[in-house]
């Protein structure tokens, strides 16, 4: 295997990211993606909308690069506000496997205080390895 998670022993297991991963292969990262469609336009203002549509471009950039979500080894969500990422985890965790399916890569969350689209509640920068 290309792609290994890393979890030290004795350690408690981590819910929903890895603590590590470790890959070999072809580096896909791309810049901080926000929850706009194709077109440059937010169709909702709504933080589980806009995360749903931010994890969709990031896909759509793998596949451009020739990966998929299984390829992700990292993500950095930058999110406005802590109370709304933390307000329907339930609902997030469908969306996120959805979307990205079963695949927990490393992952780092921060609140910040502003984006630089007005309307935009979350940008996530993702990398991906693809084996060779």
């Amino acid at each position: 295997m290309t792609i290994q998670t890393l979890h030290p022993a004795g350690w408690k297991p981590a819910k929903g990211y890895a603590n590590g991963m470790a890959a070999q292969g072809r580096m896909i990262l791309t810049g901080g993606m926000i929850g706009w469609n194709a077109l440059c336009e937010f169709e909702t203002d709504d933080f589980l909308g806009q995360v749903e549509q931010t994890l969709k471009n990031i896909v759509a950039v793998l596949k451009e690069g020739g990966a998929g979500p299984e390829h992700l080894v990292r993500l950095t969500w930058y999110v406005t506000s802590k109370a709304e990422y933390l307000a329907d985890l339930k609902s997030l965790g469908a969306i996120y496997k959805q979307v990205i399916g079963r695949h927990y890569p490393a992952m780092a969350v921060v609140q910040v205080v502003a984006l630089m689209e007005d309307r935009a509640k979350v940008e996530i920068e993702a990398t991906a390895i693809v084996p060779d």
